[in-house]
């Protein structure tokens, strides 16, 4: 298999549930259903023959739904779902989703980090049982955490050498703010060589009216030189980019801020790194 993988997007049906996070009239433009249907031609058009279905709200139910996208059709590669950590059966909970007819398109578990009010989440002892459970199982786990997360994030990734972590949307930092201390704490997680991290969700921490390419670069040249393009991956963070730039505007300002690099490394960054992390 070769082509370009989007490592990061979702879909919703409202019908099914809500999407708890959605909320105030900034995200009306999203508030609507999206299907793998309506994502197929853009990233045809992007030259984008895999993808990875990641998990939008933190309920048992939606993993199983997505197993069964990725199993009935032939562009998502891999889902990250949700599992409760901090559940003593989470291995059990994990074994049976494995154990499903499509649970081999399960390649990860992700839980929004950035919305507990405990900046050291990740660090409890229940947590921590989790995310040995989900390295046990085979899995990778997805960082969706913001700046005041990093410092527990390198805790904890530097605690289960044997757990692959992958960063969503570059940990989130305001575009056109401080570098620090995001950037220093960014570099400490970078150290270890078990995290990788995802060029995606950065449209949508700029301005959503007016961002340039110019404004993201400062932040993706962080990335490249802390973890560099073998462990960088692109996402679109689709149907949330669209709050702020097109499928394509997306893909555009990746390959603008990667043009730089060797083929090789764009390469990695568009697709083995993907396929190597998440086993696609």
């Amino acid at each position: 298999m070769s082509g370009r993988v989007d490592a990061h997007h979702h879909i919703w049906d409202l019908a099914v549930r809500e999407q708890t996070w959605m909320v105030g009239a900034e995200l009306e433009p999203i508030r609507r259903n999206f299907s793998i249907d309506d994502l197929a031609p853009l990233t045809a058009d992007a030259g984008v023959t895999a993808t990875v279905l990641v998990q939008t709200v933190g309920v048992p139910e939606e993993t199983p739904e997505f197993l069964e996208v990725a199993a009935s059709n032939d562009l998502v590669a891999g889902v990250v779902g949700w599992v409760d950590l901090t559940a003593d059966d989470v291995a059990d909970a994990l074994a049976a989703l494995k154990e499903r007819a499509d649970g081999s398109w399960l390649k990860g578990i992700r839980h929004q980090v950035h919305d507990e009010p405990d900046q050291r989440w990740l660090c409890r002892d229940d947590v921590r049982a989790g995310l040995k459970a989900v390295a046990e199982a085979g899995l990778v786990y997805d960082l969706l955490t913001k700046t005041p997360h990093l410092p527990s994030a390198v805790e904890t990734a530097a605690a289960l050498p044997e757990l692959t972590f992958v960063v969503d949307h570059i940990s989130k930092p305001v575009v056109g703010g401080d570098l620090e201390p995001w950037a220093t704490d960014l570099r400490a997680l970078a150290a270890l060589p078990n995290v990788s991290c995802k060029l995606s969700g950065m449209v949508t921490e700029a301005s959503w009216t007016d961002w340039k390419v110019s404004d993201l670069k400062p932040y993706v040249e962080v990335v490249l030189d802390a973890f560099g393009p073998d462990r960088v991956m692109f996402g679109s963070d689709w149907p949330v980019c669209l709050l702020a730039a097109s499928y394509a505007e997306v893909v555009e300002a990746a390959e603008a801020l990667t043009s730089d690099l060797t083929p090789d490394e764009q390469t990695a960054i568009f697709e083995t790194t993907a396929r190597h992390t998440y086993q696609l």
